[in-house]
């Protein structure tokens, strides 16, 4: 049971996709994930066409995969016309909101990879009634570095209607990662634990400061100060 913040164990997983449901079951909080096999990127874009008007999956995508990046890939095409994407910058999911239920529904993702994360009652109706999990890029500046992970380009769909950034990457990719399990199957949130601990620790933290020996006009120590 996972109630705090010394309760989570960072233990290294290796995932292959698609991934199955006891793998998704095993995951835990805090887990930091490597991802082999096949994935796709799927943003605003994507999720136009497939929840609002819906369009489904290209053909065979859904049968690849149950894993969907929210991210922009650095696309180049080669001379012979196929394309290379030497890094991917991921993007924040709470853009996608209420769409998360029918995107499941729609595309029977299982896993979805994005940048900060969504709240615990996002994860409880979203996710949670559909057996899926929410894995978090690890900090900034790490596009090149999940970028040397992708393998070779499967597909591309939707390019030329949606842009590079938009269209829908079909990626083959190989120890992608790391990520964290940020939301797992029970609809519980990693940040969402850590903020706890912190909002509940805070006065301490404010105790313990010394009074300014030089200050500006406005600096304080005291958390019930307001500034105007």
């Amino acid at each position: 049971m996972i109630a705090r913040l010394d309760d989570v164990r960072m233990d290294e997983v290796h995932l292959t996709t698609p991934v199955g449901p006891d793998a998704i079951r095993d995951l835990k909080l805090g887990d930091v994930v490597y991802l082999s096999g096949i994935l796709y990127t799927a943003r605003e874009g994507v999720y136009r066409k497939v929840v609002e008007e819906g369009i489904d999956l290209p053909a065979g995508v859904r049968a690849l995969t149950n894993v969907n990046f929210h991210c922009s890939p650095a696309a180049t095409v080669r001379p012979d016309g196929t394309y290379a994407v030497e890094a991917v910058t991921a993007t924040a999911s709470f853009r996608f909101g209420k769409s998360m239920s029918r995107w499941f529904e729609r595309s029977g993702a299982k896993v979805i990879v994005g940048k900060a994360g969504l709240t615990e009652l996002a994860y409880r109706e979203w996710f949670v009634p559909h057996g899926a999990v929410y894995l978090t890029t690890v900090g900034y500046g790490l596009g090149a570095a999940y970028g040397r992970c992708i393998r070779r380009v499967l597909d591309v769909h939707w390019l030329d209607e949606l842009g590079i950034a938009q269209a829908l990457w079909v990626l083959e990719v190989e120890r992608l990662g790391p990520f964290l399990v940020e939301g797992d199957r029970e609809g519980r949130s990693l940040f969402a634990l850590a903020n706890h601990e912190i909002n509940q620790r805070l006065a301490e933290v404010y105790q313990g400061l010394p009074r300014f020996a030089m200050g500006r006009f406005g600096e304080t120590t005291a958390r019930t100060d307001e500034i105007v």
